[in-house]
Protein backbone atom coordinates (compact mmCIF):
# COMPACT_ATOMS: atom_id res chain seq x y z
CA UNK A 1 0.00 0.00 0.00
CA UNK A 2 1.48 3.17 -0.83
CA UNK A 3 2.78 6.04 1.27
CA UNK A 4 0.17 8.11 2.90
CA UNK A 5 2.12 11.74 3.12
CA UNK A 6 1.61 14.02 0.72
CA UNK A 7 3.91 16.43 -1.21
CA UNK A 8 3.88 18.70 1.91
CA UNK A 9 4.92 16.28 4.49
CA UNK A 10 1.59 15.93 5.66
CA UNK A 11 -0.02 12.38 6.85
CA UNK A 12 -3.40 11.77 4.68
CA UNK A 13 -5.59 8.62 5.84
CA UNK A 14 -6.01 5.41 4.22
CA UNK A 15 -9.32 6.05 4.22
CA UNK A 16 -9.10 8.59 1.46
CA UNK A 17 -7.07 6.68 -0.62
CA UNK A 18 -9.99 4.94 -1.98
CA UNK A 19 -10.47 2.92 -4.90
CA UNK A 20 -13.27 1.24 -6.70
CA UNK A 21 -13.01 -2.14 -7.17
CA UNK A 22 -12.19 -2.77 -10.78
CA UNK A 23 -14.45 -4.15 -13.66
CA UNK A 24 -12.31 -6.95 -15.08
CA UNK A 25 -12.74 -8.67 -10.97
CA UNK A 26 -14.76 -11.16 -12.65
CA UNK A 27 -13.28 -13.94 -9.85
CA UNK A 28 -14.12 -12.77 -6.44
CA UNK A 29 -17.50 -11.71 -5.06
CA UNK A 30 -16.02 -8.66 -2.95
CA UNK A 31 -18.79 -5.79 -2.25
CA UNK A 32 -17.27 -2.27 -3.02
CA UNK A 33 -18.41 -0.05 0.28
CA UNK A 34 -16.28 3.18 0.81
CA UNK A 35 -17.32 3.09 4.94
CA UNK A 36 -15.97 6.65 5.59
CA UNK A 37 -19.06 7.48 3.87
CA UNK A 38 -21.30 5.72 6.55
CA UNK A 39 -22.69 6.37 9.74
CA UNK A 40 -24.26 4.20 12.51
CA UNK A 41 -27.53 2.78 11.63
CA UNK A 42 -27.74 0.10 14.78
CA UNK A 43 -26.70 0.13 18.43
CA UNK A 44 -23.45 -1.48 19.03
CA UNK A 45 -24.57 -4.22 21.40
CA UNK A 46 -21.82 -6.99 22.00
CA UNK A 47 -18.06 -6.61 21.52
CA UNK A 48 -16.40 -10.15 21.52
CA UNK A 49 -12.62 -9.40 22.16
CA UNK A 50 -11.45 -13.04 22.60
CA UNK A 51 -8.73 -13.60 20.32
CA UNK A 52 -8.88 -15.47 17.04
CA UNK A 53 -8.83 -19.09 16.31
CA UNK A 54 -11.23 -19.28 19.78
CA UNK A 55 -14.33 -19.87 17.55
CA UNK A 56 -15.09 -16.49 17.01
CA UNK A 57 -16.20 -17.59 13.30
CA UNK A 58 -18.84 -19.73 15.42
CA UNK A 59 -19.66 -17.03 17.86
CA UNK A 60 -20.53 -15.38 14.57
CA UNK A 61 -22.77 -17.53 13.27
CA UNK A 62 -24.37 -18.30 16.33
CA UNK A 63 -25.13 -14.41 17.13
CA UNK A 64 -26.58 -13.81 13.58
CA UNK A 65 -28.88 -16.85 14.67
CA UNK A 66 -29.74 -14.74 17.48
CA UNK A 67 -31.00 -11.91 15.45
CA UNK A 68 -27.99 -9.84 15.82
CA UNK A 69 -26.99 -8.04 12.96
CA UNK A 70 -24.65 -7.57 11.51
CA UNK A 71 -21.45 -9.74 13.26
CA UNK A 72 -18.24 -7.98 12.13
CA UNK A 73 -15.19 -10.63 11.65
CA UNK A 74 -12.07 -10.52 10.47
CA UNK A 75 -13.93 -12.50 7.28
CA UNK A 76 -15.12 -8.91 6.80
CA UNK A 77 -12.69 -6.62 5.46
CA UNK A 78 -10.64 -9.59 3.58
CA UNK A 79 -12.99 -11.59 1.52
CA UNK A 80 -16.63 -9.78 1.80
CA UNK A 81 -15.38 -5.74 1.69
CA UNK A 82 -11.87 -5.43 1.36
CA UNK A 83 -11.72 -1.65 1.19
CA UNK A 84 -12.33 -1.91 4.93
CA UNK A 85 -8.94 -2.52 5.55
CA UNK A 86 -8.07 1.33 4.63
CA UNK A 87 -9.85 2.64 7.90
CA UNK A 88 -8.40 -0.45 10.15
CA UNK A 89 -4.91 0.79 8.17
CA UNK A 90 -5.95 4.39 10.22
CA UNK A 91 -6.68 3.06 12.72
CA UNK A 92 -3.50 1.00 13.30
CA UNK A 93 -1.73 3.80 12.71
CA UNK A 94 -2.76 5.99 14.83
CA UNK A 95 -2.18 3.05 17.85
CA UNK A 96 0.89 1.54 16.86
CA UNK A 97 2.93 4.83 15.09
CA UNK A 98 0.49 7.99 16.77
CA UNK A 99 0.09 9.60 13.55
CA UNK A 100 -3.16 10.55 13.34
CA UNK A 101 -6.70 10.03 14.87
CA UNK A 102 -9.23 7.37 14.87
CA UNK A 103 -12.67 7.90 17.25
CA UNK A 104 -15.87 7.31 17.74
CA UNK A 105 -17.24 8.90 14.59
CA UNK A 106 -14.50 6.32 12.43
CA UNK A 107 -16.10 3.48 14.70
CA UNK A 108 -19.64 4.38 13.90
CA UNK A 109 -18.36 4.58 10.03
CA UNK A 110 -16.76 1.05 9.92
CA UNK A 111 -18.44 -0.33 12.34
CA UNK A 112 -22.14 1.31 12.06
CA UNK A 113 -24.15 -1.51 10.26
CA UNK A 114 -22.82 -3.73 13.02
CA UNK A 115 -24.43 -4.94 16.41
CA UNK A 116 -21.71 -6.80 17.20
CA UNK A 117 -18.09 -6.89 16.38
CA UNK A 118 -15.47 -9.59 16.83
CA UNK A 119 -11.81 -11.58 15.87
CA UNK A 120 -9.05 -9.54 14.36
CA UNK A 121 -8.06 -6.57 13.79
CA UNK A 122 -10.32 -5.56 16.17
CA UNK A 123 -9.54 -7.18 19.62
CA UNK A 124 -6.22 -4.71 19.27
CA UNK A 125 -8.79 -1.71 20.21
CA UNK A 126 -10.42 -3.54 22.97
CA UNK A 127 -9.74 -0.28 25.41
CA UNK A 128 -11.16 2.04 22.47
CA UNK A 129 -14.57 0.21 21.73
CA UNK A 130 -15.04 -0.16 25.55
CA UNK A 131 -14.30 3.50 25.54
CA UNK A 132 -16.64 4.36 22.30
CA UNK A 133 -19.66 1.76 23.42
CA UNK A 134 -20.01 1.65 26.84
CA UNK A 135 -22.97 0.26 26.49
CA UNK A 136 -22.28 -3.13 24.75
CA UNK A 137 -21.71 -6.42 26.54
CA UNK A 138 -18.41 -8.02 26.60
CA UNK A 139 -18.25 -11.89 25.63
CA UNK A 140 -14.54 -13.48 25.66
CA UNK A 141 -14.40 -16.46 23.61
CA UNK A 142 -11.44 -18.60 24.97
CA UNK A 143 -9.10 -21.51 24.82
CA UNK A 144 -6.59 -23.50 26.23
CA UNK A 145 -3.48 -21.06 25.00
CA UNK A 146 -1.45 -24.23 24.01
CA UNK A 147 -3.69 -25.60 21.15
CA UNK A 148 -4.72 -21.99 20.08
CA UNK A 149 -1.39 -21.22 19.45
CA UNK A 150 -0.80 -24.71 17.67
CA UNK A 151 -3.90 -23.79 15.92
CA UNK A 152 -2.73 -20.26 14.81
CA UNK A 153 0.30 -21.18 14.24
CA UNK A 154 -0.96 -23.33 10.98
CA UNK A 155 -3.79 -20.70 9.94
CA UNK A 156 -3.46 -17.40 10.46
CA UNK A 157 -0.09 -16.91 11.09
CA UNK A 158 0.55 -18.91 8.32
CA UNK A 159 -1.48 -16.66 6.21
CA UNK A 160 0.50 -12.93 7.62
CA UNK A 161 3.65 -14.51 6.27
CA UNK A 162 2.95 -16.45 2.89
CA UNK A 163 4.71 -15.23 0.10
CA UNK A 164 1.97 -16.18 -2.08
CA UNK A 165 -0.41 -13.34 -0.88
CA UNK A 166 2.33 -10.87 -1.29
CA UNK A 167 3.02 -12.02 -4.38
CA UNK A 168 -0.50 -11.65 -5.40
CA UNK A 169 -1.34 -8.15 -3.55
CA UNK A 170 2.12 -6.79 -5.40
CA UNK A 171 0.48 -7.86 -8.55
CA UNK A 172 -1.92 -5.47 -8.31
CA UNK A 173 -4.85 -7.28 -7.12
CA UNK A 174 -7.86 -4.81 -5.53
CA UNK A 175 -8.66 -7.09 -2.62
CA UNK A 176 -5.29 -8.35 -1.65
CA UNK A 177 -3.34 -5.13 -1.96
CA UNK A 178 -6.16 -3.68 0.66
CA UNK A 179 -5.88 -6.87 2.66
CA UNK A 180 -2.14 -7.88 3.04
CA UNK A 181 -0.88 -4.64 4.19
CA UNK A 182 -3.67 -4.38 6.78
CA UNK A 183 -3.04 -8.10 7.86
CA UNK A 184 0.93 -7.55 7.83
CA UNK A 185 0.43 -4.39 9.88
CA UNK A 186 -1.64 -5.54 12.96
CA UNK A 187 0.03 -8.93 12.85
CA UNK A 188 3.38 -7.57 13.52
CA UNK A 189 2.23 -4.97 15.94
CA UNK A 190 0.23 -6.95 18.22
CA UNK A 191 2.32 -10.36 18.17
CA UNK A 192 5.54 -7.75 18.46
CA UNK A 193 7.17 -8.89 15.76
CA UNK A 194 7.19 -12.71 16.29
CA UNK A 195 4.16 -14.71 17.00
CA UNK A 196 6.15 -18.40 17.35
CA UNK A 197 7.92 -16.52 20.30
CA UNK A 198 5.42 -13.93 21.68
CA UNK A 199 2.23 -15.14 21.28
CA UNK A 200 1.66 -17.33 23.82
CA UNK A 201 2.29 -14.07 26.14
CA UNK A 202 0.24 -11.83 24.23
CA UNK A 203 -2.60 -14.07 24.81
CA UNK A 204 -2.38 -14.39 28.56
CA UNK A 205 -2.00 -10.47 28.76
CA UNK A 206 -4.78 -10.03 26.62
CA UNK A 207 -7.48 -11.76 28.34
CA UNK A 208 -5.73 -10.43 31.51
CA UNK A 209 -6.35 -6.70 30.34
CA UNK A 210 -9.52 -7.24 29.18
CA UNK A 211 -10.70 -8.48 32.37
CA UNK A 212 -9.61 -5.34 34.62
CA UNK A 213 -11.39 -3.12 32.01
CA UNK A 214 -14.94 -4.66 32.39
CA UNK A 215 -17.10 -5.11 35.25
CA UNK A 216 -18.00 -9.16 36.06
CA UNK A 217 -21.63 -8.55 34.95
CA UNK A 218 -21.07 -7.15 31.99
CA UNK A 219 -18.82 -9.79 30.79
CA UNK A 220 -18.88 -13.62 29.91
CA UNK A 221 -16.17 -15.69 29.75
CA UNK A 222 -16.91 -18.69 27.37
CA UNK A 223 -15.92 -21.68 25.31
CA UNK A 224 -17.82 -22.13 21.91
CA UNK A 225 -18.24 -25.90 23.43
CA UNK A 226 -20.14 -24.81 25.81
CA UNK A 227 -22.81 -24.50 23.93
CA UNK A 228 -26.07 -22.45 23.44
CA UNK A 229 -26.96 -21.98 27.30
CA UNK A 230 -24.65 -19.71 28.62
CA UNK A 231 -24.40 -17.30 25.89
CA UNK A 232 -28.33 -16.98 25.83
CA UNK A 233 -28.73 -16.68 29.39
CA UNK A 234 -25.91 -14.14 29.63
CA UNK A 235 -27.66 -12.08 26.57
CA UNK A 236 -31.14 -13.01 28.04
CA UNK A 237 -32.36 -15.07 24.46
CA UNK A 238 -33.90 -17.92 24.27
CA UNK A 239 -32.02 -20.76 23.55
CA UNK A 240 -32.57 -22.29 19.87
CA UNK A 241 -34.78 -24.97 20.41
CA UNK A 242 -33.13 -28.86 19.10
CA UNK A 243 -30.59 -26.60 17.24
CA UNK A 244 -26.73 -27.63 17.24
CA UNK A 245 -24.23 -24.97 18.06
CA UNK A 246 -22.69 -23.83 14.83
CA UNK A 247 -18.86 -24.77 14.10
CA UNK A 248 -17.53 -22.75 11.39
CA UNK A 249 -14.22 -21.39 9.86
CA UNK A 250 -11.91 -24.73 11.03
CA UNK A 251 -8.37 -25.34 10.74
CA UNK A 252 -8.39 -28.39 8.32
CA UNK A 253 -10.08 -26.21 5.24
CA UNK A 254 -8.32 -22.79 6.18
CA UNK A 255 -4.76 -23.18 3.95
CA UNK A 256 -7.27 -24.10 1.14
CA UNK A 257 -9.52 -21.67 1.10
CA UNK A 258 -7.24 -19.11 1.18
CA UNK A 259 -5.13 -20.91 -1.76
CA UNK A 260 -8.06 -20.17 -3.20
CA UNK A 261 -8.83 -17.30 -3.35
CA UNK A 262 -5.18 -16.34 -4.22
CA UNK A 263 -5.60 -18.04 -7.28
CA UNK A 264 -9.10 -16.35 -8.12
CA UNK A 265 -7.64 -13.10 -6.93
CA UNK A 266 -4.52 -13.77 -9.83
CA UNK A 267 -6.98 -14.50 -12.22
CA UNK A 268 -8.13 -11.31 -11.74
CA UNK A 269 -4.79 -9.41 -12.27
CA UNK A 270 -4.44 -11.78 -15.68
CA UNK A 271 -7.95 -10.65 -16.62
CA UNK A 272 -7.12 -6.80 -15.78
CA UNK A 273 -3.34 -7.46 -17.77
CA UNK A 274 -5.26 -8.49 -20.80
CA UNK A 275 -8.01 -6.03 -21.06
CA UNK A 276 -5.27 -3.00 -20.55
CA UNK A 277 -1.79 -4.15 -21.09
CA UNK A 278 -0.83 -3.69 -24.73
CA UNK A 279 -0.59 -6.77 -27.25
CA UNK A 280 -2.98 -9.65 -26.13
CA UNK A 281 -0.26 -12.23 -27.29
CA UNK A 282 2.50 -10.52 -25.16
CA UNK A 283 0.25 -10.52 -22.69
CA UNK A 284 -1.08 -14.21 -22.55
CA UNK A 285 2.69 -15.57 -22.32
CA UNK A 286 3.99 -13.02 -19.54
CA UNK A 287 0.81 -14.25 -17.97
CA UNK A 288 0.60 -17.54 -18.14
CA UNK A 289 4.06 -17.94 -16.67
CA UNK A 290 2.21 -15.78 -13.32
CA UNK A 291 -0.26 -18.11 -13.51
CA UNK A 292 1.08 -21.52 -13.50
CA UNK A 293 1.80 -21.54 -9.70
CA UNK A 294 -1.81 -20.21 -8.94
CA UNK A 295 -4.71 -21.18 -11.22
CA UNK A 296 -5.91 -24.42 -12.19
CA UNK A 297 -4.42 -26.00 -15.44
CA UNK A 298 -8.02 -26.61 -16.97
CA UNK A 299 -8.77 -22.57 -16.24
CA UNK A 300 -5.25 -21.68 -17.89
CA UNK A 301 -5.88 -23.91 -20.69
CA UNK A 302 -9.15 -22.04 -21.44
CA UNK A 303 -7.99 -19.19 -20.78
CA UNK A 304 -5.32 -19.26 -23.70
CA UNK A 305 -7.93 -21.30 -26.22
CA UNK A 306 -10.08 -18.32 -25.92
CA UNK A 307 -7.72 -15.53 -26.29
CA UNK A 308 -5.75 -17.27 -29.49
CA UNK A 309 -9.21 -17.89 -30.65
CA UNK A 310 -10.25 -14.30 -30.72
Amino acid sequence: MASTTNTMGTHVPYRFRYTPKPLTDFFTNDTDIDRSKCKREVPMRILALGLGRTGTASLRTALKRLGYTDCYHMMSASVENPPDCLMWMDALTAKYDGVGTFGREQWDQLLGHCQVVCDWPAIAFCKELIEAYPDAKVIMTTRDVDSWHASTMKTVNWRATEPELKAVAKWGDWGASLYQPMLHKFWSNFFKGDFEKNGKEVFKQHYEDVQKLVPPEKLLMYRVGSGWEPLCEFLGEPVPHNEAFPRTNDTDGFVDRCRTRNRMQMCNVVVRYLVVGGSVAATLLSATSLMTRYAPNAFLAGLEKSVLAA
